[in-house]
């Protein structure tokens, strides 16, 4: 009965274009692992500070405060780091006295801004994920192709053809197909996941813009009209002015 054939030694004795295929697709999926891990912590972590700023936004402070304390904050992320440019603009335009429809428009643009840095922050390495799960088979394919060509190239100086004497070789050409599939498997799971869980924290961001923008809206109207009843001359809101005098 023939000696089985041992995966370590078909590696081993592959030819040397077999082996750096063999080696890049191990890499690649060393490098899909390390990716998933990082996704997954950084995902997990920023959901959590989503909830977490959205409950101290509807708690009911004063948006003056709310900044004060955000701006106080070295480590501005998300949520947090959107309502912090938003604000900002909203009240630098103020200060500006600018009319209420270019501060609502001026917010809202800095709202997508921030909305769209914190969201490449937040998909880095998903490019990664999908160009090894998408080119992995067919690096894969490549080594296999070239092994199986090696083999029967071999075969073809034999002068007896057998199964044994070809076998070695498929099966060390197949190998790169395994871990091409083997890379390129987890990479596309994890590709479809984290883009499914970073849409919907984008979708969440952006309906907190949108609410934001609304609040500005209602207040900015409030005490514009409030102002103009009081004292005619004086129309910059007290969220503005709580932050501008301080």
């Amino acid at each position: 009965m023939p000696e089985s054939l041992n995966i370590i030694d078909l590696v081993t004795q592959a030819s040397l274009l077999v082996q750096i295929v063999m080696a890049l697709l191990l890499l690649a999926s060393l490098l899909s692992w390390v990716i998933i891990f990082r996704m997954s912590a950084r995902l997990g972590t920023a959901k959590n500070f989503d909830q977490q700023f959205e409950t101290w936004f509807w708690s009911g402070e004063d948006l003056a405060k709310l900044y004060q304390g955000v701006q106080g904050s070295p480590d501005r992320q998300g949520l947090e780091q959107i309502f912090y440019v938003g604000f900002s603009e909203y009240l630098r335009m103020h200060k500006k006295r600018q009319p209420k429809d270019d501060i609502i428009d001026g917010v809202e643009r800095k709202l997508r801004v921030g909305l769209g840095r914190q969201q490449l922050l937040l998909e880095s390495g998903l490019t990664t994920l999908a160009s090894i799960g998408s080119v992995a088979p067919y690096i894969g394919l490549f080594g296999t192709v070239w092994g199986i060509m090696n083999a029967f190239l071999g075969l073809s100086q034999t002068e007896q053809a057998t199964l044994a004497a070809v076998a070695p070789g498929i099966a060390e050409a197949l190998i790169a197909t395994a871990m091409g599939l083997f890379a390129a498997i987890p990479a596309v799971l994890a590709y479809n996941h984290f883009t499914a869980k970073s849409g919907r924290l984008y979708e969440s961001r952006a309906l907190f813009c949108d609410e934001m923008t609304g609040m500005l809206q209602r207040e900015t109207s409030a005490e514009r009209s409030t102002n103009r009843e009081n004292n005619p001359s004086s129309e910059a809101p007290s969220s503005a002015s709580q932050v501008q005098g301080r």
